[in-house]
């Protein structure tokens, strides 16, 4: 049985992160001392520390557990003892467990955590075509989450239109739905938008530190839904010119708090309260 939890989020510019005081305060509720550190590679002490460091230091400083963000999801996989099956199909790690001997495994909580806070926030969205902006870490968590949820036809941009064909490949190779995938360019991302039902922005842009909407947000109409896997902050500008055309939207919150719920579980052995966790997170204000 835990009797108490050492745990991090290792990622960069996550100073402002809410996710310590959601397991801070959950470990507590379970009376299990928990202490949660932010370990920001944009802080100047750490600017030139590897990943690799990082995983062996808090291995021998006696973690249970870290959470990995943007932009190590994928990069953290080479480094771990062993890998959960469904991590290392999405080829995307955002939690990795700590446990006898400092063995390592990873998992991925983010496929869970987002297919959840659709499901609780955009109950009957029509789901034949979607864009989705953003085929990293999160965004293949999320093209996975997608598929599970039943999109017909989702079109992927990315920056790096290779690592967006790679995504849609594996997506329809293991999807059990029949979802179509196909990769597109940033310029053909304004256009595709402007057809689509539903718009996913799976990058950091609209974050602090990447100001700015990652596409037009002209194109859309009223019936497009909008969703942000951006959780800092909680309306960024893209959901704000969303709600100003009427559309539906998700903010991050859900893929934020329901990932920390399955995360929770896997650090302590214990069911998390969904209510308690989320009411910690939304205590931050928007």
């Amino acid at each position: 049985m835990t009797s108490s939890l050492l745990l991090g989020l290792i990622g960069d510019g996550i100073s402002a992160s809410r996710t310590p005081r959601m397991h801070e305060n959950e470990g507590a509720a379970h009376s299990i001392p928990t202490i949660y550190r932010t370990i920001d590679i944009s802080s100047p002490r750490l600017a030139e520390a590897t990943l690799t460091e990082l995983l062996t230091a808090a291995v021998r400083l006696g973690f249970d557990g870290l959470n990995i963000t943007h932009p190590f999801k994928q990069q953290v996989i080479g480094l771990l003892d062993e890998v959960d099956p469904v991590a290392a199909r999405i080829n995307s790690v955002n939690t990795v467990v700590i446990g006898d001997g400092g063995r390592t495994t990873g998992y991925n909580t983010d496929v869970t955590g987002f297919s959840a806070g659709f499901r609780a926030g955009l109950d009957g969205a029509a789901t034949e075509a979607v864009v989705q902006i953003g085929a990293g870490g999160a965004g293949r968590a999320v093209g996975f989450a997608l598929a599970e949820l039943g999109i017909g036809d989702l079109i992927i941009a990315d920056t790096d239109v290779r690592r967006a064909e790679g995504l849609a490949a594996d997506i329809v190779e293991t999807s059990s739905v029949g979802t179509r995938a196909r990769a597109i360019g940033l310029d053909e991302l304004d256009g595709a938008a402007a057809s689509a039902q539903g718009i996913v922005n799976a990058t950091p842009m609209g974050m602090k530190a990447y100001p700015g909407t990652p596409v037009d947000t002209s194109v859309f109409g009223s019936e497009t839904w909008v969703a942000d896997v951006v959780y800092f902050p909680l309306e960024t500008q893209l959901l704000a010119e969303a709600r100003a055309k009427g559309c539906r939207m998700l903010d991050g919150s859900g893929m934020a708090v329901n990932q920390a719920i399955d995360a929770f579980e896997l650090f302590s052995g214990r069911k998390a309260n969904p209510q308690r966790m989320r009411e910690t997170f939304l205590s931050f204000g928007a």
